[in-house]
């Protein structure tokens, strides 16, 4: 063969093994060839099975195997006890994968070389250099084309894709193996727990290494978009995650919206106040919030006179349920089950009661709103007027306006947007107030009792400090 100096080196090794692969071929008569082209489909559907095994059991939870042993599928113990032994059962995949391709090049090439070159006799190629050298590249090309597409490709897609079926095909065949090579995996998993030692890894992986919140969070979202769960399952179980995170300070109904009865009132006129307000629960205090004595639930006055002034609802008050304002919501639900009060007040350190929380106000914050024949429609708390320009409601979560608006407040130390509102601007707020972040202006609208009611978020690229106007 004809080479520069530049590629002497490149082309000796290439004449080497073609012509290696020739005088391989030279040997060959033609039922040793057709032997040998059998054991090269033998080995290739060999490597795949290997490949095909070791994807499926990596792909399979060990929770699914047990399943399909307790609904009696044939082949599930085999694949339930080599799942329990994952590692070792890995190292029987690899090790199979590793003996059928080598056994592959030394078998298939040499096979196909042979079974080509009287097609180059017949193009009137009879140079043994150049009919062994193109031999050996037809030969290498076919072989690999088939080890990848029939031994690599196509039983790894179809065992990532469908996990549980292969690995019951795969299950019995990968018993024999596994005891078959049981010898050499002592001694590999032996080299391999070395090596993984001087890696800092040492004890068994495991199946079923759990999978954290934000791990099972991508699942859910993934199983959305495929379809496998609807938009009302989705927002569901992504309403329980977060859940847990909600503290019932976040969740309460703040002490300035909270109806009482005072008992230093005639009975009368407390029956008014209650058919006005409509509540099922009220808190029954002393002059105020702050000397709470009980809650009222309505069913109690049931057959009780409505014009009996001297009726004292003391003796029919239950005592009331205290939680810190920082107790998850997930515990306060714990604690209206324990006690039966579906009415739970919110005190800060210092002890005063500074909210309600109701069971209503719990599960809302899993299911979404919920509302009884005698609740308001109210407003949602945001309210897109325009491309650029939001009305949000004061009493709006922080993380409910940067989710919907797709901003970044950067507040930690308050929980509503009328308190980063007020912290930026460092006074009580004013109707007409404006004030800037990282690409938003905002505007208080409705101020009620020292308390923004009503914000009017715009949208900008400009960046700027925050300021007050």
């Amino acid at each position: 063969m004809d080479c520069t100096n530049l590629i002497k080196l490149p082309c000796l090794l290439a004449d080497g093994a073609a012509d290696g692969a020739g005088h391989a071929a030279d040997s060959l008569s033609g039922g040793s060839i057709t032997l040998m082209l059998i054991l090269t489909v033998i080995l290739i559907i060999l490597n795949g099975f290997f490949v095909a095994a070791e994807f499926a059991l990596v792909k399979v939870r060990l929770g699914q195997v047990k399943k399909m042993v307790e609904q009696g599928k044939p082949f599930a113990k085999a694949a339930y006890w080599l799942a329990q032994r994952l590692d070792q059962t890995l190292s029987a995949c690899q090790l199979g994968i590793t003996i059928a391709s080598l056994a592959l090049g030394r078998v298939g090439e040499p096979a196909v070389a042979k079974l080509v070159e009287p097609v180059f006799h017949l193009l009137g190629i009879e140079s043994e250099q150049l009919l062994h050298t193109f031999a050996f590249i037809i030969a290498f090309s076919a072989i690999t084309a088939l080890h990848l597409v029939i031994g690599e490709q196509a039983p790894k897609i179809y065992a990532i894709r469908r996990p549980k079926q292969m690995i019951l095909w795969c299950a019995a065949p990968m018993v024999f193996f596994y005891y078959l090579l049981l010898p050499f995996l002592v001694v590999l998993n032996w080299v391999t727990s070395v090596i993984l030692g001087w890696l800092g890894l040492s004890g068994d992986g495991g199946h079923d290494t759990p999978h954290n919140e934000e791990e099972i969070r991508a699942l859910v979202r993934e199983a959305h978009i495929h379809g496998h769960l609807t938009g009302s399952e989705h927002r569901l179980l992504n309403a329980i995650f977060e859940f847990d995170d909600l503290i019932c300070r976040l969740v309460m109904v703040p002490r300035n919206e909270i109806d009482f009865l005072d008992v230093n009132k005639p009975f009368p006129e407390l029956l008014k106040y209650a058919i006005a307000t409509k509540h099922t629960r009220y808190p029954l205090c002393d002059g105020s919030l702050d000397s709470l004595l009980g809650v009222i639930h309505m069913k109690d006055l049931l057959g009780v006179d409505p014009n009996d002034a001297s009726f004292d609802l003391k003796t029919i008050m239950r005592t009331p349920v205290k939680v810190p304002e920082n107790m998850l919501i997930s515990r306060v639900l714990q604690r209206i089950q324990t006690h039966h009060q579906l009415l739970t007040f919110v005190v800060d350190e210092y002890g005063t009661l500074i909210g309600i929380v109701t069971l209503e106000n719990v599960l809302e914050k899993i299911i979404g709103p919920v509302d009884d024949e005698f609740d308001t429609v109210d407003q949602p708390n945001v309210k897109q007027i325009s491309e650029s320009e939001y009305l949000v409601a004061g009493s709006t979560p922080v993380g409910e306006v940067e989710r919907e608006l797709g901003i970044e407040l950067n507040e930690n130390d308050f929980d509503t947007a009328a308190g980063v509102l007020m912290s930026k601007s460092g006074r009580l707020p004013r109707e007409g107030d404006l004030i800037e972040f990282d690409g938003v202006t905002a505007k208080v609208e409705q101020v009620a009792n020292d308390h923004t009611e009503l914000i009017r978020f715009t949208l900008s690229s400009t960046d700027g400090e925050a300021s007050e106007s």
